[in-house]
């Protein structure tokens, strides 16, 4: 009798989950005892938010089940009506896939719908991502999730600690690293120039940017936690963008809770301002934003991209207010506040420094096969006790 084939569930909910599990998903896929069951959801099913869907399918993945669940509107209640609506709907789906263990990854709304109903149904529940710190909800659903996981692939070894720390018994936390630096790596070593000129020029609108020219990527999410603060805050980072007039690729908000305001700060800045230097993108295919980002002279934001992935890169990086609180990070990040003269001046701080060396603070390109070598032997179960030092309460 051959080896029993472990069901792998992964659920894709936005572009930031699907660049945090993608060479994880191609591992678990090409694995012989493992068999990969993709669910897709949530913003990555919305043309407004780049039809995620679309990029992952153009990679060769096929979707065993997609999962609308998103109400409109990008206020707090929404997000957690949008939570319950997944809660609704993902447990129909495990029945029909009847998965042997269930992915989660990070710590956005949907990743707790899908721990959560998973851990109901007495599926082991497998987390990317955990232990790490941020400001935002995220910090809370990354912390609750951890608690409802049984296997933990942190991306470094100061998140592993924090897990164990939290009552997680050592033998189930594995430290792997990040499997977004995997795609980074893979690229570094490939990079032959920036990729997708014509597509560049074909997406978007606004200004053309040449990217064989300096130029800004501005990546600028809501923060849950700041909600109604959103247009003042986007407008501060708008302001510093046309002090420094400098030709800029910026992507509109995610989906969370006070992404309307962001966006009406955009639409009123670029309507009113009519910027000759921005062109606004929906979203990037994986492999075009880690070129940007390589080849960009400063990224501005508050995104953890170039926090994660920057590092690796050494990209020059001024991260604004709170979003990204107390992660851990590398040289390559300038703090800055809600404030377009700060901004102004750690961006031109940055660019006279130019690129910082590589650090390996979230992983070496590896961590996505680790996960699947890990999925098709590891001990699952879905008994949880706490442990503290030894003791188990």
């Amino acid at each position: 009798m051959g080896a029993i084939v472990r069901k792998v569930c992964v659920f894709i909910g936005s572009r930031a989950n699907y660049s945090s599990i993608k060479s994880a998903m191609r591992a678990i896929d090409a694995h012989p005892d493992l068999e990969l069951q993709l669910v897709v959801g949530a913003s990555a099913l919305l043309d407004r938010f780049g039809s995620v869907v679309d990029l992952i399918e153009a990679d060769g993945f096929t979707a065993a089940a997609r999962v609308t669940m998103i109400v409109e509107g990008e206020t707090p209640a929404t997000m957690a009506k949008s939570t319950g609506l997944g809660l609704l709907e993902l447990p129909t789906i495990f029945e029909m896939l009847k998965p042997d263990v269930v992915m989660s990854v990070g710590d956005r709304f949907e990743t707790m719908a899908t721990a959560v109903a998973a851990a109901y149904m007495n599926i082991p529940v497998a987390h990317t991502m955990g232990g790490e710190i941020s400001g935002t909800i995220d910090e809370s659903i990354r912390h609750a999730v951890t608690k409802l996981a049984h296997v933990h692939f942190p991306a470094n070894a100061a998140a592993g600690e924090r897990i164990v720390r939290m009552g997680e018994p050592p033998e189930t936390v594995h430290v792997v690293g990040c499997p977004r630096i995997d795609l980074v790596a893979e690229i570094v070593r490939g990079e032959d120039g920036i990729p997708h000129a014509e597509w560049l020029t074909r997406e978007g609108v606004g200004a053309h940017v040449d990217p064989a020219s300096p130029f800004l990527l501005v990546n600028q999410h809501p923060v849950t936690t700041e909600y109604g603060h959103g247009k003042e805050q986007i407008w501060e980072t708008l302001m510093a963008l046309e002090q420094l007039e400098m030709p800029t690729i910026m992507l509109w908000p995610n989906v969370d809770a006070g992404s309307e305001e962001i966006a009406t700060g955009m639409r009123t800045f670029r309507e009113k301002r009519q910027p000759r230097y921005i062109r606004f993108y929906k979203n990037f295919p994986i492999d075009t934003y880690v070129r940007l980002m390589l080849s960009c002279g400063c990224v501005v934001g508050n995104s953890s991209a170039p926090i994660r992935e920057g590092a690796f890169l050494g990209v020059p990086t001024v991260n604004i207010g709170t979003r990204q609180r107390g992660r851990d990070r590398g040289p390559n990040v300038v703090d800055v506040g809600y404030n377009r003269d700060e901004i102004v001046a750690a961006v031109r701080q940055q660019l006279a420094h130019g690129r910082y060396r590589s650090d390996p603070l979230y992983g070496d390109g590896q961590a996505g096969g680790r996960i699947a070598d890990l999925l098709a032997r590891v001990p699952l179960s879905v008994q949880k006790r706490l442990v503290f030092a030894q003791s188990v309460v």
